[in-house]
């Protein structure tokens, strides 16, 4: 069939911005149980609310139930289930712990007040990580729940096992019972810059400290060997111990490499690997996207032919079989079972493979950059039935994650391909202080939040400019949280972005540290520094002091009731756009917090962009 010929950012295409919110479900952990597999499930349709559902075609967690958590503010772990089809998970609404058997009506657990996430149920024994925000200081903890239901009214509701440090993730019980490994970290240091393992005897409270750096997801191979993740190396790999008493062993390295298993804890569910019970460990390693690998006994490996190739995760592990989500360079983000020995792959949910004429794979580019090489993933515009007039390049939207420590994998997303099945490419960058590449690439963004960052997706944009992908006069940035900092703070500096649209971005540093929460309260003593000391700094950074140095169009996104980045935020750079009467819009969606996850916010959110970048760069979408 002929393509038809007309100018880019006008082609017609089959993804709406209503199938962008309906498809590749956001999966949220799985499960082995019994002979089904079991998964937790956004659904966008339903309030962005996350359910549960077996392979069998069941929702497990009807409405009004949401089983997500706000440990840490970023939650994880809202869900866990017994092998023969109990379900317990937190409620977004009350934070409290509920038993559900299939078919009958939650019971709670646990008492109102405290939050719980991260939950952990081995050998019938329910774990979780408590925070309760009613008192001062804030108190965490590593908590074992009654599963009869025996302290829903009890003020402490199940056994403390720790507490004391300002943080914690990972608690993980030892076969026998009698030790509980976990991660802990104080409010000054980030996660991934500073995290330590402890193990404890359960019963006389014997603690044992393990040397570690940024310690991630203990894991018992047996009752004395602990396996963990950690960096000393500037690459997170897989170590294993041995434990005698309280006594440790020297760290052993499994199979090490130039590539990161784990990345920045913000939520208390991840699951970089899993050890199997012959010894062998399936794990994910990452350098800038993921690869899929069994881990002999014996520290052989082996790639496993997994389509997840963008954040990965190993859910669960039964036999030679384990549960793996995530998204591919050539798929669908969703859920695999893989049999290790056979290599057989069961799609499960999600997972389609994608059309290559609509969405081929993201093109790794690596560029230029004033603090060195820039690692980004291209996405040229792509359409069967459409072509541009000869001689015209497309316009192209820069993507900045937030984070910022966080990364971008290349990942095949209607979201993209909404943009480039339209003609608008679309460049999505891992700036330095993603993660994905290792701790000198993280480290890079230390007291240069505003500077780093900025410098590398000006480079972006000069290098699509340079290279002749793009037209240099309609390239735009787009980023949310962190990223939106990002995109205000490169329309500050000028001169490479034609527009831009921040989605709930920070712009007021001073302001982001007074209102900001727990997890990231001294976040940006890192990312910027310590204040008092600091003050002049994150007033020259800050994108709302040179608000006059702004001019070209800004779209700004914002949640009504995000607690992360407040509506202050957005509210205080449209008023100084208006002051300055620079092109802008500026919307508000009730219900929403950090992130969007309401069909029709999502569905309103593309729909505006699109519109923004036609009215920005002179064409017509098709919508």
């Amino acid at each position: 069939m002929a393509r038809a010929t007309s100018p880019y950012g006008t082609w017609s295409s089959p993804f709406s911005a209503a199938d962008i919110a309906a498809s590749s479900p956001r999966i949220d952990g799985a499960r082995f149980v019994d002979d089904e597999i079991w998964w937790g499930e956004s659904v966008p349709a339903e309030g962005g609310r996350v359910t549960v559902r077996s392979s069998s075609g069941e929702t497990l967690l009807p409405m009004p139930w949401n089983a997500r958590s706000h440990v840490h503010e970023y939650g994880g772990g809202a869900w866990t289930a017994d092998p023969d089809g109990t379900l317990f998970f937190v409620d977004a609404g009350d934070q409290r712990v509920y038993r559900v058997s299939r078919g009958g009506e939650p019971v709670a657990l646990t008492s109102p007040g405290p939050n719980h996430g991260g939950l952990r149920l081995q050998n019938g024994r329910l774990l979780a990580v408590r925070e309760d925000l009613r008192t001062e200081p804030h108190l965490r903890g590593i908590v074992e729940i009654p599963t009869d239901g025996s302290a829903a009214d009890a003020p402490s509701a199940g056994r403390v096992h720790i507490q004391g440090a300002d943080f914690f993730a990972h608690p993980a019980l030892s076969p026998d019972g009698t030790r509980i490994a976990w991660v802990e970290w104080n409010e000054r240091r980030m996660p991934w810059q500073e995290a330590r393992l402890r193990v404890a005897a359960i019963g006389d409270g014997a603690v044992t400290e393990i040397p570690t750096r940024a310690a991630l997801q203990p894991e018992w191979a047996s009752n004395i060997e602990l396996l963990y993740a950690d960096d000393p190396s500037g690459r997170w790999g897989l170590h294993r111990l041995q434990l005698d008493g309280i006594h440790a062993s020297a760290p052993e390295t499994i199979a090490p490499a130039d590539a990161d298993t784990g990345y920045g804890l913000w939520v208390l569910g991840n699951r970089w690997y899993q050890p199997l019970s012959d010894g062998r460990i399936v794990a994910v390693r990452t350098n800038g996207s993921d690869e899929v690998l069994l881990i002999g006994a014996d520290g052989t490996v082996r790639t496993l032919d997994v389509p997840a190739s963008a954040h990965a995760s190993v859910d669960d592990v039964s036999g030679t079989r384990v549960l793996i989500s995530g998204g591919g360079a050539a798929v669908r983000a969703g859920l695999w079972s893989v049999d290790v020995d056979t290599g057989e792959v069961t799609r499960i949910r999600g997972g389609e493979p994608t059309d290559p004429l609509w969405m081929p794979p993201a093109t790794r580019v690596t560029l230029n950059g004033a603090n060195g090489p820039v690692h980004a993933f291209d996405f040229a515009p792509a359409n069967p039935s459409a072509s541009a007039p000869e001689g015209e390049l497309p316009p192209y939207i820069v993507f900045v994650h937030g984070g910022p420590t966080a990364h971008v994998a290349g990942a095949a997303s209607t979201a993209i391909a909404f943009y480039t099945s339209r003609g608008i490419g679309v460049l999505d960058v891992n700036y330095g202080g993603s993660t994905g590449y290792g701790r000198a690439y993280r480290e890079r963004l230390d007291g240069q939040w505003g500077v780093v960052d900025v410098n590398d997706v000006v480079a972006a944009a000069h290098g699509l400019a340079d290279s002749g992908r793009a037209d240099p006069a309609r390239i735009a940035i787009r980023g949310g949280s962190a990223g939106g900092w990002t995109v205000l703070s490169a329309l500050v500096r000028g001169g490479a972005f034609a527009a831009g649209i921040s989605r709930y971005g920070v712009t007021d540093l001073r302001a982001l540290a007074e209102d900001t929460h727990d997890f990231e309260k001294y976040y940006l003593d890192g990312l910027v520094g310590p204040l008092p000391q600091a003050e002049q700094v994150y007033i020259d950074r800050s994108p709302l002091t040179h608000a006059d140095r702004i001019e070209v169009p800004v779209l700004l996104l914002q949640g009504e009731d995000d607690r992360v980045v407040p509506l202050s935020q957005s509210e205080t750079i449209r008023d100084a756009l208006a002051t300055r009467g620079v092109p802008h819009e500026y919307v508000v969606y009730p219900g929403e917090g950090h992130g969007f996850r309401r069909a029709e916010t999502i569905v309103d959110a593309l729909e505006r962009e699109l519109t923004f970048l036609g009215r920005a760069f002179g064409f017509t979408p098709d919508l």
